[in-house]
């Protein structure tokens, strides 16, 4: 019998030998890429041993008394060890609370010859109190009138919580990751019996009261000359969709000049989402390869950067598939990032950055390209260093572009910091209950993550931004972004 091999020409038999041995390769280097992503111990080491005992265990007598020996002896060791010489130095902004302790029995004979201190931190958990506002009335005397004191602007009109508590759900929820269900657990224990829907009320009245502000920034936001733009996946409950969430995006826009962020919602990852944000934009784009970027880098009024810490993982994936070729370009990349760790420690301006690039970065650049050039000929496509060679190529006028101005940064790693939070609050309450639930959840988001860039107190900032937002002039606005309201306290305690 004869096989279908045996038909074909020479020619064609070396193609189709060829073509076979690129997919093995290929095959290969993504069997060797998924070994290394493969991290932790086999479940099948915890399944059916035989030499494993059975749940419960109990101890023997001996081993318990044995046991609470070992605990009363640590409890003693702990108690009365040496405090460690470095430990924290207590900071000095707290209040203090002095508690005197003098040596028992009688002292009339005794004096006084001084006092060791001692100092430890100490807290106390989250205090409820009701705030009663009691507005007196007066009637004048002739009849005619009656006056009764001004009620102060609350947050939600004729509702119980005060601007702390709400600031304190918020950040719990959207700073600290803790899913309101739990907070509702958190007020019981005080004896507070709070619905669940109600709680998702305050939350919702409160992060509309932000509306303004974030407008504000949006307006802002689309005029900076330089952003760097990321997106990251959030399940939406959709009414539309019976028995499944939908796949919503946050747009996060990071304008690293000023160290503002801003998240934006949508429904899709299509090229019409960021339309609001970019239609109109002028200057640096620096994003990762999505072809969405790609085109709107293709204006003529933007000059688009690309990311070497993406560029580089992509070469880190090929090592188990060319370890020789992959850990070169990684070395050369190195190279590139030494430059900019020279450049923070010697705190240069923008103008000796850029200098300082073109002396040291050029060089490694052109090496690189012309060394990727050179081999991503004798490359097979399909693999993993083909791959890497390839996505660099394909940007390689992107990544270069950071030359350009001192201010530019050589990735895209500070909006990707910011969009961190959002992983590790997906994981804890899973999606948003609706798309405009989603959009409201992205302001707060935005205004959480300047303040951690800008170090401000989140609870802080938002208490007196909820308590000022509805009285403040208009065109004051902004003194409310925080980063304002830092230099305004700072301003203020001087």
């Amino acid at each position: 019998m004869q096989t279908a091999l045996e038909h074909l020409s020479k020619d064609d038999l070396l193609k189709a030998i060829s073509s076979r041995d690129e997919k093995i390769e290929y095959l290969e280097s993504q069997l060797a890429m998924y070994r290394r992503m493969q991290f932790g111990q086999k479940r099948e080491r915890f399944e059916g041993d035989p030499n494993q005992g059975v749940l419960p265990f109990d101890a023997e007598p001996a081993e318990k008394e044995q046991q609470q020996e070992e605990i009363k002896e640590k409890i003693e060791y702990t108690r009365t060890r040496p405090s460690h010489k470095g430990r924290a130095k207590l900071p000095e902004h707290l209040p203090v609370q002095e508690i005197e302790i003098r040596p028992e029995g009688d002292l009339s004979d005794m004096v006084c010859i001084g006092k060791e201190i001692t100092e430890e931190l100490e807290c106390e958990p989250a205090k409820f109190y009701i705030k009663r506002y009691i507005r007196y009335k007066y009637a004048a005397k002739s009849g005619e009138g009656v006056k009764i004191g001004e009620l102060p602007e609350r947050v939600i009109d004729k509702g119980i919580p005060g601007a702390g508590l709400l600031a304190m759900i918020l950040t719990d929820k959207y700073m600290d990751h803790l899913p309101l269900y739990r907070q509702k657990q958190r007020f019981a224990r005080d004896n507070i019996r709070i619905p669940s829907s109600t709680i998702e009320g305050w939350t919702k009245e409160a992060l509309i009261k932000l509306q303004p502000l974030y407008e504000q920034l949006v307006f802002d936001t689309k005029s900076k000359g330089y952003l760097q733009v990321d997106e990251t996946p959030i399940k939406v409950l959709d009414k539309d969709k019976k028995g499944a969430a939908h796949q919503g995006y946050y747009w996060v826009y990071h304008c690293p000049l000023d160290k503002t962020v801003l998240f934006d919602y949508s429904p899709t990852r299509g090229g019409s989402a960021p339309l609001p944000m970019l239609g109109s934009f002028r200057g640096y784009l620096q994003t990762d390869g999505y072809a969405v970027y790609q085109q709107h880098g293709k204006k003529k009024e933007i000059t688009h950067l690309a990311c070497w810490a993406h560029a580089r993982r992509e070469f880190e994936r090929a090592l188990d598939n060319d370890r020789a070729r992959a850990g070169k370009a990684m070395l050369m990349i190195q190279k590139l990032y030494a430059v900019e760790r020279q450049a923070r420690e010697e705190s240069l301006d923008p103008g000796a950055t850029k200098a300082l690039r073109l002396e040291k970065s050029l060089p490694v650049i052109n090496e690189l390209g012309e060394w990727i050039f050179k081999e991503i000929k004798s490359t097979l496509p399909k693999s993993q260093i083909g791959k890497a060679m390839a996505y660099a190529y394909a940007r390689w006028d992107g990544l270069s572009a950071y030359l350009y101005d001192g201010n530019l940064h050589i990735d895209n790693n500070l909006v990707e910091n910011a969009i961190r939070p959002v992983a590790i609050g997906r994981k804890n309450y899973l999606f948003a209950g609706s798309h405009e639930a989603a959009q409201r959840s992205a302001m707060i988001y935005s205004f959480f993550a300047i303040c951690k860039k800008h170090d401000v107190n989140p609870f802080q900032w938002l208490k007196y931004t909820l308590e000022n937002i509805m009285t403040i002039n208009h065109k004051k606005l902004k003194d409310l972004y925080p980063q304002n309201y830092k230099n305004n306290l700072q301003e203020s305690n001087l």
